[in-house]
């Protein structure tokens, strides 16, 4: 008998699959088969040695297919988790637990809305959202092993609801705990909430670098991204078409675009940006015949009334539901309370401008290109660092930022009922800070303020409007200025030791002063004695982290619990944490808290000597998002530490229930470096591994080139993937 030919096989393969699969049993259109056939035949993924997915297509629209599915192969939990969060219906799968995070989504997310607009949407962006829907239905449909938890069938409009692809976006200004006491009536509830020491938050956002030709060795422009998220965020994988895409980077999982990444002419890393745009009008509310309306200049307007229902799974398994009457003016939904006044919120939400922007500059291939799809205005929350391979560089600032009255202080509630706080429009682009080429040669963010971007050719702060900067310079903005300035003759492996420089610019600060504390002791305080050895240990530090180093171990400790301590300081000056522990904190706080880190360290290791490698790990043993670490079981030494310190690469760690070490959930996720010559080189790598199942080779293999930073090669041209190729082959095979 003769062989069946492979092209039938899987033909073959593909009927018995989807004619065999519930979800496409269920689907309502007979051709949906037909036309994920048509579409998978168009498209080609090649898995490389690291299990990265290189997907083409014919046309664009095919490469987003290949691509979606791709991220499904690789953890289908991530991708519809992320977009049951967006569609705010994470209680459907969670219940109760996600009851506010699903109100706080609902409030700003109108899913008829977003029905409607995908009917309004331009006809190219149409062909990427049903290609993105696609490749997800056709993944469970050629999967029946694989059970959604909420979302059996993806439809194209959802994509809409999750068209920014940053960690920690404008909605997450919102508490939940604010609804919860507000919509829900109970601040007892909201307040009994369990509250992390704030050691445990590690600072958010990014680092990005951008280096000039003439400080670069071969006389190309260099460019550093590296994201600060929670791990296992974002997917790294390529994406190209016969229309001339050809993008590589980090994908927001189940997001159809490469968010921070680059193409065969430029890159673009974002960074959490520090400036205000998201505000907080407290409004005046009064009750006039049963109705309710808010003061506005002279007028009384009607508050706007909406019913909100939240489907929740109950602990029986069946689905019931929470409604909720919500309330909003002109500037927002309604939040929260304070005092008699009610605060609503205002924040961009601009979905379709939103998703057109972070696909169209994938595709850009100079500056002028990515000015003009940054024209849309729909970034809010990330500055953009940006590179390209005619030598230019850039720092660029969001581009929502709406116009406001200088006189107020947006940084706090302002009055709802004054008009002269309302929103003008958004800003010119050219109004905001930016930096183009500086004669400096280097442009960085590390989600510090825009004006030491570069150094002295930065913007001036008088320049521009308070509300450009809400947060000042932090330790890795020092940092990064010191491993830039007088430097030349960066390569792509310079600039990797750069972004893992171990010097720690906050200890640098803060230990000098506990050192005097220690020596202003009188020789009959107990304290002297005690901590001797630790003051000695600490006095001779070159504040650099290490896997071996002592001193890292116990000052991240004695750090961890004097910013505890500290932060519950009065803050009414406007002191950062960094201010409280240097200036108020005084000698008493600070020496105890040396002297409770040594103690805690001899609790749990045995000495207040401890390499920091014993301390600091990396654990990655389940695919649960939420993971549970446990000492007993592998884990990997991690040399640096929280950006917390000033520490460029980041690894925001923490002890947890149970357990003594630190173990990281946040921090450098992606890392890549990338040189804009003839031809785009990089080299890349990603926190633990590329897939999410721990059956999977590639579930964790890249674990300890993330600790050390040994950055991989990235195979961008076709000729780079040949010996480096695993598997080649069609969605559905």
């Amino acid at each position: 008998m003769a062989p069946v030919p492979m092209r039938l096989r899987r033909y073959i393969l593909f009927f018995a699959l989807v004619f065999a699969s519930p979800a496409v049993l269920a689907a309502s259109e007979a051709g949906d088969a037909m036309r994920w056939k048509r579409e998978a035949a168009a498209v080609t993924i090649v898995r490389d040695d690291w299990g990265i997915a290189h997907v083409h297509g014919k046309r664009d629209a095919d490469a987003v297919f290949g691509m979606a599915y791709a991220q499904a192969e690789d953890d289908f939990n991530r991708v519809e988790t992320n977009y049951l969060t967006s569609l705010g219906w994470l209680a459907q799968a969670e219940g109760e637990s996600a009851l506010w995070t699903d109100l706080r989504q609902r409030l700003f997310v109108d899913e008829a809305q977003l029905k409607a607009m995908y009917g309004r949407v331009p006809p190219w962006l149409k062909s990427l959202m049903d290609a993105w829907a696609d490749g997800l239905n056709y993944f469970l449909a050629t999967h029946p092993d694989v059970h959604p938890r909420v979302i059996r069938r993806f439809e194209p409009w959802m994509a809409l609801s999750f068209s920014e692809g940053s960690i920690g976006g404008d909605i997450e200004r919102v508490k939940p705990s604010w609804l919860q006491a507000f919509y829900g009536k109970d601040p007892a509830g909201a307040l009994a909430q369990f509250e992390p020491p704030s050691s445990w938050a590690e600072p958010t956002g990014s680092n990005g670098i951008a280096i000039a030709p003439k400080l670069t060795a071969d006389g190309h422009a260099l460019l550093l991204i590296n994201p600060h998220t929670s791990f296992f965020f974002r997917s790294e994988l390529q994406m190209s078409s016969d229309e001339g895409l050809d993008a590589y980077g980090a994908v927001t999982w189940g997001q159809f675009f490469i968010y921070q990444g680059f193409n065969r002419h430029l890159g673009w890393m974002h960074t959490s940006t520090g400036a205000d745009v998201v505000d907080e009008f407290a409004e005046t509310i009064e009750r006039q015949g049963g109705r309710l309306f808010y003061r506005y200049g002279n007028d009384l307007r009607p508050v706007i009334v909406r019913e909100i229902v939240v489907p929740v799974r109950k602990d029986d398994g069946t689905l019931g539901e929470r409604r909720f009457t919500t309330y909003a003016t002109h500037h927002g939904p309604i939040v929260r309370a304070d005092g008699n006044r009610w605060i609503a919120e205002a924040l961009m939400n601009k979905p379709l401008e939103a998703l057109q922007q972070s696909w169209l500059r994938t595709k850009a291939n100079d500056v002028a290109a990515y000015m003009k799809v940054a024209e849309l205005k729909a970034n809010s929350s990330n500055n953009t660092i940006y590179a390209d391979d005619k030598g230019n560089i850039a720092y660029l600032h969001p581009q929502f930022i709406p116009k406001r009255d200088d006189r107020f202080d947006y940084t706090k509630p302002v009055d709802g009922s004054d008009p002269d706080t309302d929103w003008k429009g958004l800003l010119p682009l050219d109004k905001a800070p930016r930096v183009v080429n500086p004669p400096t040669g280097w442009i960085f963010n590390t989600n510090d303020w825009p004006y030491s971007a570069a150094g002295p050719d930065s913007p001036r702060q008088a320049d521009f409007p308070r509300y450009m900067d809400a947060v000042g310079e932090n330790p890795r903005g020092l940092h990064a200025t010191r491993v830039l300035t007088g430097r030349s003759g960066f390569t792509l492996a310079s600039l990797i030791d750069a972004a893992f420089d171990p010097y720690l610019p906050a200890f640098a600060r803060q230990l000098p002063i506990l050192v005097a504390d220690y020596d202003a002791l009188s020789d009959g305080d107990p304290l002297k004695r005690k901590l001797a050895g630790p003051v000695a240990l600490l006095r001779t530090w070159d504040y650099r982290w290490g896997i071996a180093s002592m001193p890292t171990s116990l000052a991240v400790f004695w750090g961890d619990i004097l910013w505890d301590k500290a932060s519950t300081l009065d803050t009414a000056e406007g002191l950062s944490v960094y201010d409280l522990m240097a200036e108020k904190a005084g000698p008493a706080m600070r020496l105890a808290a040396l002297s409770e880190a040594a103690d805690r360290l001899e609790k749990d290791f045995g000495s207040w000597g401890v390499p920091w490698g014993e301390v600091n790990r990396f654990q990655r043993v389940d695919g649960a998002i939420r993971q549970r670490f446990d000492d007993a079981r592998p884990s990997i030494p991690v040399p640096f530490t929280s950006s917390r310190w000033g520490s460029l690469a980041s690894f925001g760690a923490h002890r947890w229930p149970g357990t003594k070490r630190y173990y990281g959930t946040s921090g450098n996720s992606f890392v890549a470096v990338v040189e804009f010559g003839d031809k785009v080189r990089a080299r890349a790598v990603t926190a633990g591994g590329e897939s999410g199942d721990p059956a999977s080779k590639h579930f964790n293999d890249e674990a300890e080139r993330y600790t050390t930073g040994n950055l991989r090669k990235v195979y961008f041209w076709p000729e780079d993937l040949h010996g480096h190729s695993e598997r080649t082959y069609h969605p559905g095979e």
